[in-house]
């Protein structure tokens, strides 16, 4: 679990109970009071108690349930995002989860194929990750030769030309990048057509019921479910959905606003 929820819960507990035992008791003893010397005023942790309650519990209400805020850590979804792209996740559009526990109490609905997920993987549960959902549950999906199939489908790849990377994205320059029909979704990819950037790892997959199968659009460049596995329902934190600022050695005021797609 991410600590600034833990803190957030934490935060808007003490103070929630705080307020609930000065209506219930110590407001009834200060009145009681009331003309003596010792009548008092309130004590620096109701005051601030009363004053911050709303504040966090308004805050915890937002993050779990409305939006989050994330920062992109790695290359992994380039071009598509970039490391210090700092986006905003839909937290209702799969379902209503509890804070700290992520467990889903009302179901809203379900992840498409080509939505960008934030989920914590299961080899990582402490982790937030971001990938583009490839495989429905029953989807067959084939990898090889840099070349996706989905349920017999092989995706279209349309080249747009080499590309010229930035800050942290840098070592990407002179990869290929195509844009890629995902069944009627398109996005933009990376691939190394010339050089082994890294170790593929091949083969076909049936995602099972209740889990999906997700991976990076910087194709050469991602830890997915290629390597670890398929992601289960219950992991996925929200759906992706805007790009409100990019900070990577400067600010990119280009990427302000921009839609994940």
């Amino acid at each position: 679990m991410g600590w600034i929820e833990l803190l957030l819960v934490g935060l808007t507990t003490f103070t929630g109970l705080v307020c609930l035992l000065d209506v219930l008791v110590l407001a009834k003893r200060r009145r009681a009071r009331e003309g003596l010397l010792d009548d008092g005023e309130e004590s620096l942790v109701i005051d601030y108690s009363k004053a911050l309650f709303p504040v966090l519990a308004l805050m915890l209400i937002l993050r779990s349930f409305i939006a989050e805020p994330f920062r992109i850590p790695s290359n992994s979804m380039m071009p598509t995002l970039l490391t210090g792209d700092f986006i905003l996740v839909n937290k209702f559009t799969y379902g209503l989860r509890l804070p700290i526990t992520n467990k889903k109490v009302v179901d809203l609905g379900e992840p498409q194929r080509g939505d960008v997920v934030v989920f914590r993987p299961p080899h990582h549960p402490n982790q937030d990750w971001i990938k583009r959902v490839i495989g429905l549950p029953g989807d067959h999906i084939g990898y090889h030769d840099n070349q996706l199939t989905v349920n017999g489908h092989v995706l279209r790849n349309f080249p747009i030309g080499m590309y010229q990377g930035t800050g942290n994205g840098a070592e990407m320059t002179g990869a290929e990048e195509f844009r890629e029909n995902l069944l009627g979704r398109e996005h933009s990819v990376l691939e190394r057509t010339n050089v082994a950037f890294r170790d593929q790892l091949e083969g076909d997959w049936v995602v099972p019921e209740g889990q999906y199968f997700v991976m990076g659009d910087n194709r050469d460049n991602s830890d997915d479910s290629r390597y670890w596995g398929f992601l289960p329902e219950r992991s996925l934190r929200g759906k992706a959905f805007l790009i409100w600022m990019n900070f990577d050695g400067g600010v990119d005021t280009g990427r302000l606003g921009t839609r994940i797609q």
